[in-house]
């Protein structure tokens, strides 16, 4: 089982990916693990890449947690057997990322590259709460549900992806 989680900052996307290795037995790779170096230097792109498709290269299941367009995105989605779209509103999102904020503080968590400190400032709370969820950016999120109709889950809140959850430990997704 290949399975792509998008979805904006916040949104779960990690621990879902987590859940869904769980149940499945599939390697996880947290693209906020790629883009990072410590002290949250940005990896140079060719490094991020080839870590991508190495990856993908080399495991027969994966689940592949963020974004990142520029990863072997297409790649990705072509090959993903189910492709999960968390689509959470802005102030749930913001609630999520302080409780991670008080829950991490200080501290590494486990699906970021080692040496990046949880953090919550201004820029990266308005990038939660407006440039991370651009009405273009969600509109690339439906798009993804417009051209792979047959293996896209898109949800929009918790209830959603315990009931998909459900149905995919029975098998019905």
């Amino acid at each position: 089982m290949k399975i792509a989680i998008l979805g904006f900052a916040g949104s779960g996307k990690s621990t879902l990916a987590k859940t869904l290795s769980e149940l499945t037995g599939a390697p996880v790779l947290h693209l906020d693990n790629v883009q990072f170096l410590p002290d949250w230097e940005i990896r140079p792109p060719e490094e991020k890449q080839a870590m991508v498709e190495e990856f993908l290269d080399s495991h027969l299941a994966w689940i592949i947690d963020g974004n990142y367009t520029k990863l072997s995105y297409e790649r990705r989605l072509e090959e993903a057997d189910q492709i999960w779209i968390l689509l959470f509103n802005r102030f749930t999102r913001f609630a999520r990322v302080c409780r991670r904020y008080r829950r991490y503080r200080g501290q590494t968590r486990p699906d970021m590259a080692e040496g990046c400190t949880e953090r919550l400032d201004r820029d990266f709370a308005d990038w939660v709460l407006r440039r991370g969820c651009t009405q273009e950016k969600k509109r690339n999120m439906r798009d993804v549900v417009r051209r792979y109709p047959q293996k896209s889950h898109l949800l929009e809140n918790q209830r959603q992806v315990d009931a998909a959850l459900r149905l995919f430990e029975e098998g019905r997704l």
